[in-house]
């Protein structure tokens, strides 16, 4: 225990736990800088230029999280009273204070899922739920929001084929589609699958920077020029504008740069941990082999209580979460392959 107790915090509780790395951070410090607010700060306007061909859109704007990307979005697309549908875990749904419907006034719309991703025939069966009694009685559906990859669905990843049937239908029905796209990157890197392709199918997605992708501050909301003029405005009345923002956004930059291809290393390490302990007995695991860099796992049928594992595991200065009656353990730019085996080694320990 003593040789474990020794090492530096392992954190699997999140991969927004990354921190910048010293080249990111020169970087930062270097950044050409101007006042965002007035679309002059030069680097800004790179990032929003180069997300927007990423994700194959128009335009882009810079937000400070990606919590505000999804509340500006809910805010552009809906009017209050209208329905939005996405899966039941939802970050939009689950993580956000419920944001969506005090800034919006709408109503969720949920589906529920083993591990995140609906299908046509399911988003068909809720636009049934909603219209079950005749206009005006119902709520008026608009807006359907799909997370690429899931978090609380253990890092999936919507297919290319999923996901266009789930636009195809959205859009037969006049819907608009958005994308909480915190982790797509990763969802690109894993199924080789290009960020603009999974763009093509969504009227609005954005991109976290500061997950895997390692750096401190920053999201980029991308989408048509109406749409991103309208979002301007609401950032502006939520407070997200900002002044010299090029020093964050240089990080961000950084990170497309020498951060993207890297988040095949996270996947393997998830994988690595998931096989350990698939291999532990009385460990139940809800992601055996993870699509990407999530893994959810539970540790009752050992005997040990999932909140007193939690706590016992931090004594040994590896930091896991619980979620939703899980424990989840996620992987990135701060946590080395060595790094796992000897979270892997305390786990065990703990299990003991």
């Amino acid at each position: 225990m003593q040789a474990i107790s020794a090492q530096r915090l392992i954190s699997l509780a999140s991969d927004t736990e990354t921190r910048p790395t010293p080249a990111m951070r020169q970087a930062m410090a270097q950044a050409e800088v101007g006042d965002e607010q007035r679309n002059e700060d030069p680097t800004i306007n790179r990032l929003q230029e180069r997300v927007a061909a990423l994700l194959g859109k128009e335009a882009a704007l810079w937000f400070p999280t990606g919590t505000m990307c999804n509340l500006v979005s809910v805010k552009v697309h809906t009017r209050p009273g209208d329905a939005v549908i996405a899966e039941s875990m939802a970050h939009v749904i689950r993580a956000e204070s419920g944001g969506a419907a005090l800034v919006s006034g709408v109503l969720i719309e949920p589906i529920a899922t083993s591990r995140g991703i609906f299908g046509a025939a399911q988003l068909t069966e809720a636009l049934a739920r909603l219209r079950t009694l005749p206009s005006p009685y119902g709520p008026q559906p608009r807006l359907v929001c799909v997370e690429q990859t899931h978090n609380f669905g253990g890092g999936s990843i919507w297919s290319l084929a999923e996901l266009g049937d789930v636009s195809a239908v959205a859009r037969s029905q006049g819907l608009a589609m958005h994308m909480d796209g915190a982790r797509l990157l990763n969802a690109c890197v894993a199924s080789g699958v290009a960020a603009a392709e999974f763009g093509k199918h969504v009227d609005s997605v954005w991109l976290d920077f500061t997950k895997g992708l390692g750096a401190p501050i920053g999201a980029v909301l991308a989408g048509s020029k109406p749409f991103i003029a309208e979002a301007r405005r609401y950032k502006h009345l939520f407070g997200g504008a900002m002044r010299q923002a090029g020093i964050a956004a240089a990080g961000c930059l950084y990170a497309l740069d020498h951060h993207v291809e890297r988040l095949a290393d996270d996947h393997a390490n998830a994988r690595i941990l998931a096989q350990a302990l698939a291999a532990m007995p009385g460990v139940a695991i809800r992601t055996p082999q993870p699509e990407t860099n999530i893994v959810f796992f539970d540790v009752r049928g050992t005997r040990v209580a999932n909140d007193v594992f939690v706590s016992q595991l931090a004594k040994r200065n590896v930091r896991v979460s619980a979620v939703s009656g899980m424990i989840r353990a996620v992987t990135h730019l701060d946590v080395s392959r060595a790094e796992v085996e000897t979270a892997i080694a305390a786990i065990s320990e703990v299990l003991r």
